[in-house]
Order: structure tokens, then sequence, then C-alpha cells
């Protein structure tokens, strides 16, 4: 107990403070202004009004000069964080842009180059000599294929150099410009046309996705979509730079970027460097000598004072938990979790402000959820406090505390820790600022773009696919729905509430239980063999899908009848290649056609009746990422046969259902159906 206070001071004084946090880079731009020191440029590279609209201009266009073989390159000008050499972890990014390339009249067939937006080194800024035309001002014959260039780049080229498949194509560089993977564009870069391009990459999965489309052209012929798989932390360095690169040929176009918006985040470990140097380091030792003397003998009283207070906190606890007919044992299975911790009563009651009507952040049958602040951690938390008659109770507190205390994703709430006794269960979670998916989709919330819809998609079927592959357990949840979906400052997707969650073994899949969950987001079989599995958390994954996509709830009584079930509703129109017209009306058409029709389609695929024709998660995933065809699902929604389950089976739900839901069942004697139902 001695050495740990001397330990602190040391590490204090001699090396790195280190704190957790996270970094992000967020820009956008509309159009550019001349002398805005967030865009650098070099060699050829202005801004220029062109179509009357103040833009990034590559080249210079004016034949004087030596133009000819020319390159320009525009960049942001503060570095990005990528990765983190202490976490390892890679950030996810998304970019968007606008451009447009236009020939002069009979130049179309000379040779010219094209543009590229460019992830690089910060040591990569200079444009390499002879670099012009087919290089993209990125490389040179010297240069090319050296890993020393650390260079990722996303090329659209606009003439077939001896290295290229076709004109008019998008290639992933990498450190080379002869493309890892490719995709010829069915129509042409060079009309004058503004096109849309977005480039995501996935820190997880090491995914980089292309997509471009031309609003001019339907989106069956006017987009293009591209896929490459490649790990940038072993490629560039942890900060880089991103920008726009163009090259001209014996043509020379107009090559211009319009608008650019930028967005990342990333989890790090901020280093402060130690101070003082020479001298100052005896002085320091000097320092050190003499406050281990000081407070060695501090330190002994500390430690022992220390004991006897924790000895008393845990005899009351013990009491506690006694009075509550807690076992004493359950607070050693909780603490055998990562990270929780426990909290006195008396902890939350003062980091809440005394659970105040003013900090109330929802109600719900389990009880209030209440805004906090612990100083302790120097963070703001929300603290759901399950009421003495909730139907959640002392099985389902215990369950989440095991389980979501265990887990670690990006995709899932984090449980910070939690609190028994005297004041009851309660739960404290790190604060949401944007609170849950169903308030954006439903509520008074401002609405949601389609980009941020189809971000929170991915990153919901992320944490599912955790919870059912990745962790060491199968994880059931039983509760996916659009109100469990919490939402970060970044909008980011968050599951939450695992009350009602249970392990299984990966074999396994699923297990006999009391039948649980949420009218509208249960999978059809649940009714009847009150098994949960991973194919009901699919079904209700593809329930939150078509959610987002249509921007209403499963079950509206008030709607006319054939839109009353959303996904028989969104089956028909399906059925009648009127998919789109499903959905949501807020976004007044702003939605890519291409996004909004696969997702669509997954959420029908997940939540098709008969469970053992629903995808795994992963193959969701590899559908939404564009990296699977989308399935071939019959035009009319197929009717699930089974059993009318026991006249108490309403007894048995978890969950209060309002009153308006009502159970449909179609009775079969076929001894062939039973069986089907009895195999999900």
């Amino acid at each position: 107990m001695v050495n740990q206070p001397v330990r602190a001071i040391l590490l204090v004084c001699l090396f790195y403070l280190r704190f957790s946090s996270t970094t992000s880079t967020n820009f956008s731009f509309s159009s550019f202004l001349q002398n805005d020191r967030n865009i650098s440029f070099a060699g050829d590279a202005s801004v220029a009004t062109v179509s009357d609209h103040s833009s990034i201009r590559l080249n210079d266009n004016q034949i004087a000069g030596n133009v000819f073989n020319g390159s320009g390159r525009a960049y942001y000008t503060q570095p990005i964080q990528l990765w983190n050499s202490i976490t390892r972890s890679t950030t996810d990014f998304t970019t968007y842009f606008e451009f447009s390339i236009m020939f002069p009249s009979g130049s179309s067939n000379l040779s010219s180059g094209g543009i590229a937006f460019f992830i690089a080194s910060e040591n990569s800024l200079g444009i390499p000599d002879n670099s012009g035309a087919g290089w993209l001002g990125l490389f040179n014959e010297t240069t090319n294929g050296d890993e020393s260039n650390q260079m990722v780049a996303v090329e659209f080229d606009t003439f077939q150099d001896q290295w290229d498949p076709s004109n008019n194509h998008v290639g992933v560089d990498v450190n080379s410009i002869t493309s890892k993977a490719n995709s010829t564009w069915s129509n042409t870069m060079v009309s004058g046309d503004i096109l849309g391009a977005r480039i995501s990459y996935n820190g997880t999965s090491n995914n980089l996705t292309i997509f471009l489309k031309d609003p001019q052209v339907p989106v069956d012929t006017g987009s293009l979509t591209l896929t490459h798989n490649v790990n940038l932390s072993e490629v560039l360095p942890e900060r880089v730079i991103v920008g726009f690169s163009g090259s001209t040929g014996q043509a020379i176009p107009i090559q211009v970027i319009r608008n650019w918006n930028f967005t990342s985040s990333l989890d790090q470990v901020v280093e402060q460097s130690k101070e003082g140097e020479g001298d100052s380091k005896m002085w320091l030792v000097g320092l050190i000598i003499g406050l281990v003397i000081g407070i060695a003998g501090v330190s002994l009283l500390l430690s022992i004072l220390l004991r006897n207070a924790k000895r008393k906190k845990k005899l009351e606890e013990d009491y506690e938990d006694e009075e509550m007919g807690f076992d004493v044992s359950m607070n050693e299975d909780f603490e055998k979790g990562t990270g929780p911790k426990r909290f006195t009563y008396k902890e939350l009651v003062s980091a809440t402000n005394g659970f105040s009507e003013e900090g109330k952040l929802g109600q719900g049958g389990f009880g209030g959820v209440y805004k906090g602040f612990l100083d302790e951690l120097n963070m703001e938390i929300a603290v759901k406090k399950i009421s003495e008659g909730s139907k959640q109770g002392k099985k389902e507190y215990t369950s989440e505390v095991k389980i979501i205390s265990r887990l670690r994703h990006r995709n899932l709430v984090q449980l910070v820790g939690w609190s028994h006794g005297r004041g009851g269960f309660l739960l404290v979670y790190e604060y949401m600022p944007n609170g849950s998916l169903d308030h954006h989709l439903f509520g008074k919330r401002s609405s949601l773009t389609w980009l941020v819809r189809y971000k929170i998609a991915l990153g919901l079927a992320s944490g599912l696919f955790y919870l059912h592959e990745e962790w060491e357990q199968c994880v059931v949840h039983r509760d996916i729905k659009s109100s469990n979906v919490m939402l970060d400052s970044n909008f980011n997707a968050k599951l939450g509430d695992f009350g009602l969650a249970r392990f299984v073994d990966h074999d396994l899949g699923s297990q006999t239980t009391v039948l649980a969950g949420t009218m509208g987001y249960m999978a059809p079989e649940c009714l009847i063999t009150g098994k949960a599995s991973k194919e009901t958390d699919v079904f209700s994954f593809g329930v939150v899908a078509l959610e987002i996509a249509c921007g209403r709830k499963p079950v509206e009584p008030r709607a006319e009848e054939s839109k009353v079930r959303m996904v028989e509703w969104v089956w028909e129109l399906y059925g009648r290649g009127r998919l789109l017209e499903a959905a949501d009306g807020i976004l007044n058409g702003e939605f890519d056609e291409k996004e909004m029709e696969c997702l669509m389609i997954v959420g029908l695929w997940c939540a098709h009746p008969d469970c053992n024709l629903r995808p795994s998660i992963r193959q969701a995933i590899q559908v939404m990422n564009f990296e699977a065809p989308l399935p071939n699902l019959p035009p009319k929604m197929p009717v699930p046969m089974y059993f009318t389950p026991a006249a108490n089976l309403s007894k048995q739900f978890t969950n209060t259902w309002s009153s308006n839901t009502t159970i449909q069942t179609v009775t079969a004697s076929d001894a062939t159906t039973l069986s089907q139902i009895q195999s999900c």
C-alpha cells in the first residue's frame, strides 16, 4: 500500500500523462473562397468561378505557358488523425463532394488525365516532377510503386493509359498508379455534368467504399459502386492530409470541385510529453526524493483509513443486499465484468440533483431515466431508476449488469455502473446527447438526413454482428427496437437496454425462454415456440431498418387498412415494383435511390416470416455494403402457418402491449407446417 502513492508520483513526474479522448474532424464547404486558410493549394490549382459557382479549379485551363501535362492539388490544411498507435484503432470516415470535368471542343480524344481524392502523409504534399497526364499529379515513373509514397487515392480517370482498364473509370490506388481495384463508369465523365461522389471507410472491416452518381440520369445507369479492402493503418501514418489532385495531358479540360464535406471520429489516447530537460531533471529527482520521504508516513496512515472505510462500506452494502433478499455473492459476479463499478445510492442522488424532474430524460414502464454528472469520472451520465412496480425487476436488472458489463463495442451503449440497495435498482449509462432513434423518426426532434439514416442502420447491424458472432458467447438481445437505439453526439447508433438479453452457445444459437419482446418487432415464431434466437433478433433488425427508410412505426392502427402493418405494406409495394413509394416523405426525395432500395429489401429479407429464409446479420451487412447482390424475394409476402397458442400464452409476456394490439394466427392441421415452426 505504501508503494502505490509513491509510484503515482513517479509516473506523473517522469513519464507521459495519458488520458482518453475522442478526436473528430468535421468540415463542410458549399463553395470555396479566395484566401480561405482552411484550404491549401499546390501546382496549377486555385479558386475560380466556374458556371457562376466559386469552386476549386485543379488546373489552369488557359492555353498559355506550359499548361500541357500540368498538375495541381488542393487539400484541407489541418492534418487528420487516421489511426492511433496505442489503441490500434482506425477512424471511420465519410466524405462527399461534387465535381465536373469539361473538355474544350474537339479535344475529347486527346490524352488528358483526370482527378483523384487522396489521403497522404504530411511529407508527401509536394507534387512530383513530370506527374501530369495519366499520373494524375500523384506519382511519376520514379516514385510509382514506392511504399515510401504513403498515399492512397481514389481516381476518376478520363483517359485509358497502358495501365488502365478503360476510359472513364474509378480506381483505388495504393502507392501506385496501377489500381488495386477498378470499375468502369457506364457514362462519360467529361460532359461537364455535375457528378456526386461519396467515399467511406470502415475502420473495423477495413472496407473502402466509393459510390459515384450522375443525378441527370436514372440510378440504374447513372451510378457506380466500388469496394476494396485495405488496412490504411498499414499503408499510411497516424496523421494524414486529405485533398484532391488533377492533371492535364495534350488536352486541357476544366476540372472543378464544387463542394466538399468530410467527417471522421476516432477514440484515441492523447499524450502530453514530459517537461524539463538538462539541469531541470536533477531538480526533479530532488523533488521526487523529498516527496517520497514526506508522504511515506502519510500514505501508510491513509491506506489504513481507506481499508477500514472500504470494509465499513462493504458491510453496509451487504446488509442492504440481505434486507432486499439479494445473495451477497451477486456483487462478486457483477464485478467480474471489466469497467463498470458499483455506486452508492447517495452518489447517484448527488449526480442527478436528487433525481430532479428538470433532468428527467424519459419515462417508461420500467421507471424513469435521469441525466446526471459524475464529478469523479468527469462525465455526463444517464441513470435508469427502475420502479418497484416494474415488470423488469430484479431478474432483468441482474441480466443487464451481467451481460452488458462484459461487452465492448462502438455500437453498444456503455454501462458505467450500477446500484442496488435501499434505493432500489439503478443502472448508470454513458449519456447519449441525441436521445433515441424513435424520437427523431416519430417525435418532435429534427428529422434525420438520408446519409445519417444509412449510417445508423449500418452501425446497428455492426453492433448486432458483434453480439451474434464476434464475442466469445452469442448474445441474443430479444428487444431490438428503435426506442432502444441510442444516438451519440455524432449520430452513431448504439444499441442499449439488455434487460431481456441472454447468453447462448454459438453452435446452438437459441434457447427456450419466457416469451418476451415488443409488439411489431417480434418474429412470428416467437408466439408459438417461445424461443429467442439470432433469427428473431434479425427479424427485429429488419423492422427497424424499414422504420429508418419509411419513417413510420411497425403498426399504425389509424392508417388505411392496407398500410396498418408496415412490413406487409412495404412487401406489397415491392411486389408491384413501386418500392420507393414507401420512402419517408419527410426526405422529399433527397436520398440515394440505390441505398434506399437496398435498405428496404434487406429489411424485408430480415423480416421474412420464415425464420429459415432470413439472412444472418453478416449476410445483411454484406448486402448493405454492396459487397453482395440484393436477394430475390417473392412478390407476395409469405404467410406463416402455425397452431393457435394456448389461452394463457399472453400471460407470459414480460413487456406490456397496448390494448389495441391483436395477435393474428392461422390454425394449421398439417404436421409439416408444425415441423417448420419447430425448426426455427
